[in-house]
């Protein structure tokens, strides 16, 4: 086979212009690596990169405050109290993966990636700021109530997520909102611990033992409304009172006009999913009156939609409701709460734009203010007491808490030849007429630098050639050598090198299936690693075998993210990685875990709860829990694993047990078949070494003396981490 490396005088076979730009022509301009545009451009034009680069390059300032910044040495931190947060509180993430990931025998934890890092204290203060900003608004305004919040547990179900709010919002009564009846039976649990006065917001579809289990929380001395989705749920609720002897407190969901136009508001207005229509509502009210149950009906809600992008568009919607809530004032409903629903917004992207799915023109301050003015402004103006102000807020509470840490285990390498790595006299052996038409075509297009006419040509050739390759006439080498020709083409011409592909352990539709499903984009950035120059560019392939498992769009409306080469990453500022490169998704603590799937039999990620500690680390890890294993998965889908490690069993014992020789062999073969239902699906990253399983709880050594020398070698003082079980 002709080597493509031989490059010969294309002048023989070619026009002058071909042959001068496959001789490697300096007036051609050569590819550069990537630079960071929005960094100052005096800086990113030197050698010199700092943690202030990268910060502006991934805008980790703008949807990361006050949460995340980089620190020196070029780590993403946690500031786990927002403004707050002193600098040794800061908490560094690559230490907490260390932690973690090592093995138990130097210290570590031995849990496997990806990760799951919760912090309750971002949680903590997303709760007081949210009540805060409530607080400072009502008082700066004169309004003559309060505001009481619930948290929507549909957000993220996790036992310690709710336990923690609910525990967090004690002295400021913050509640939860359930929407079917598993939510309704953990939050009534979780709420038996909590402020008595915290209310309890029933809401989705009903039907008489949801209902039951309403009054009974109610009858267990918890403050419950049941709030109405459809009108026939008023039957229900009058019937099963009177015969449980409960006196209710209802709510009706109004199906207000005011919406939204973005993706989150698809469920709002006029022809929304849920919610009563005031000819709805009217009969509501007529069926509790003539039940003399008039005085049972004390809350209005509504919900315009999720990630509401402006105040004015928020304003809109609650003016129109506090209207509702007025009438049915006059109508004789025992009023006291107004709840406002979800809708506050988070800055995904950093842009602070109105007009995006991605992000909100304002922040907390200005979101309680516009709610509280429009109720007092149309309260006022019927002079009608000032109602208790409920937000169902779950994505801009829990959003920050949870970081999902996952690792890049290898990617794809340039495949574009060198300039003198083009064998043009082999590539136009096997050419038909047409073919080297279109060969000669683009080099004369590459010379006058028309980067349309290139690509035009380019793919053009590359179309005959696949012709001629399928009808048998054009060998793979040419072919091959073709693709290497138009490849160093487009990379001339454009002067940019292609996206490269990074192979990522992690499945997309068990961890981020927003992104799958509705295209909803989270920010995405190395944790460590901040202090060098990312010098290429990458999207991000999952483990599953799908199309759809990949990540090709980021924050910025990039198609590709500036990343660091795998390359020897372990030396350097490389903080202590042993060579791995892992990357961060922020803010996706709402949603993502309650609707992963198990795509490929991929299960969870392990989870840590983190909070801030006084010792030299700054962290202690409260909680650790492995992500499910191979075993674990597969019952999920209804198989049984005990009864599959029989069968397989057998079947080693059928085939490999036959040579009396090598009982250990058999022995070692059962047991690593037993090992693999107990670990998680995910890949265990190896050394470069050729790879001996000796597994220790979950963790991979080379080979048994690097097992050993694990094991002897333990944690120095320095090293020791604080770590206990809460």
């Amino acid at each position: 086979m002709p080597a493509l490396a031989c490059c010969v005088d294309a002048a023989a076979v070619a026009p002058p212009g071909y042959a001068a730009f496959f001789a490697g022509d300096s007036s051609l301009p050569s590819a550069v690596p990537f630079s960071a545009s929005t960094a100052d451009a005096a800086d990113s034009n030197s050698t010199h990169w700092s943690p202030a680069h990268s910060s502006a390059l991934y805008r980790i300032d703008g949807w990361g405050a006050p949460y995340f910044s980089v620190n020196n040495a070029g780590n993403i931190t946690v500031r786990p109290y927002g403004t707050d947060t002193l600098a040794h509180q800061e908490i560094d993430l690559l230490k907490i993966v260390k932690k973690v990931s090592d093995p138990k025998s130097v210290g570590g934890l031995g849990l496997q990636l990806p990760l799951i890092v919760r912090v309750p204290d971002v949680l903590k203060n997303r709760l007081e700021s949210l009540q805060s900003a409530f607080e400072s608004a009502i008082q700066a305004q004169g309004y003559e109530s309060h505001y009481q919040g619930v948290y929507p547990v549909k957000c993220n179900q996790d036992r310690f997520v709710v336990e923690d709010i609910v525990k967090f919002g004690a002295p400021f009564r913050f509640g939860l909102e359930a929407g079917s009846k598993p939510e309704l039976l953990l939050a009534m649990s979780c709420l038996c611990k909590g402020n008595p006065d915290a209310l309890l917001v029933c809401n989705g579809f009903k039907d008489a033992e949801y209902i039951f289990l309403a009054l009974l929380a109610r009858k267990l001395a918890l403050n419950t409304v049941i709030v109405l989705e459809e009108e026939e749920e008023v039957d229900l609720v009058i019937e099963i009172s009177k015969k449980f002897s409960v006196r209710p407190v209802i709510g009706v969901r109004a199906k207000l006009r005011t919406k939204h136009s973005g993706h989150f508001g698809s469920t709002s207005g006029e022809k929304g999913k849920f919610g009563l229509t005031t000819i709805q509502i009217l009969r509501v009210v007529k069926k509790l009156q003539d039940s003399g149950m008039l005085d049972c009906l004390q809350l209005l809600h509504f919900h315009i939609g999720s990630q509401i992008p402006s105040t004015a568009l928020l304003q809109a919607g609650v003016v129109e409701a506090a209207q509702i809530y007025s009438e049915l004032v006059r109508l004789g409903a025992d009023m006291k709460v107004i709840d406002i629903g979800g809708g506050l917004g988070i800055d995904y992207d950093g842009s602070k734009s109105g007009n995006s799915d991605l992000s909100v023109s304002y922040g907390l301050q200005e979101y309680a203010s516009a709610v509280v003015n429009a109720v007092r402004f149309v309260c006022d103006r019927k002079s009608i007491k000032h109602p208790i102000i409920c937000s169902e807020s779950g994505r801009a509470i829990v959003s920050h808490h949870s970081i999902l840490i996952f690792e890049a285990m290898s990617a794809t390498a340039p495949t574009t030849p060198a300039m003198n790595q083009v064998d043009l006299p082999f590539i136009l052996e096997g050419l038909s007429e047409d073919a080297r038409v279109d060969c000669w075509n683009l080099s004369q297009a590459a010379m006058r630098h028309e980067t349309e006419t290139c690509f035009l040509y380019a793919d053009q050739l590359k179309q005959r050639c696949v012709e001629q390759f399928k009808e048998g006439t054009l060998g793979i080498e040419q072919l091959a050598a073709v693709d290497g020709l138009c490849d160093l083409v487009s990379k001339v011409v454009d002067a940019s090198e292609p996206a490269r592909t990074y192979h990522v352990n992690l499945s997309i539709f068990t961890s981020i299936p927003d992104f799958w499903s509705i295209g909803q984009i989270f920010p995405i950035v190395p944790i460590h690693r901040l202090d060098e120059r990312p010098e290429v560019r990458g999207i991000l392939s999952d483990l599953t075998c799908d199309s759809d498992g990949k990540i090709d769009k980021f924050i910025g409306g990039e198609t590709s993210l500036p990343l660091h080469g795998l390359e020897g990453n372990g030396g350097g500022s490389s903080g202590g990685a042993n060579g791995r490169y892992y990357l961060g998704m922020f803010l996706g603590g709402a949603y993502q875990e309650s609707l992963g799937g198990v795509h490929n039999l991929f299960g969870g990620p392990s989870v840590v709860s983190v909070s801030q500690s006084d010792g030299p680390y700054s962290f202690a890890v409260t909680r650790a829990a492995p992500g499910p294993s191979c075993g674990d998965v597969l019952r999920v889908m209804q198989h049984e694993p005990e009864l599959m490690f029989e069968t397989l069993k057998h079947r080693a014992e059928e085939f490999c047990g036959q040579d009396h020789g090598n009982e250990g062999t058999h022995a070692a073969l059962v047991s690593t078949i037993a090992r693999s239902f107990h670990n998680m699906p995910y890949l265990v990253a190896a050394s470069p070494c050729s790879l001996t399983a000796m597994n220790n709880n979950g963790f991979y050594y080379c080979n048994e003396e690097d097992y050993n020398a694990a094991v002897d070698s333990g944690a120095s003082e320095d090293e020791q981490w604080s770590y206990c079980y809460a």
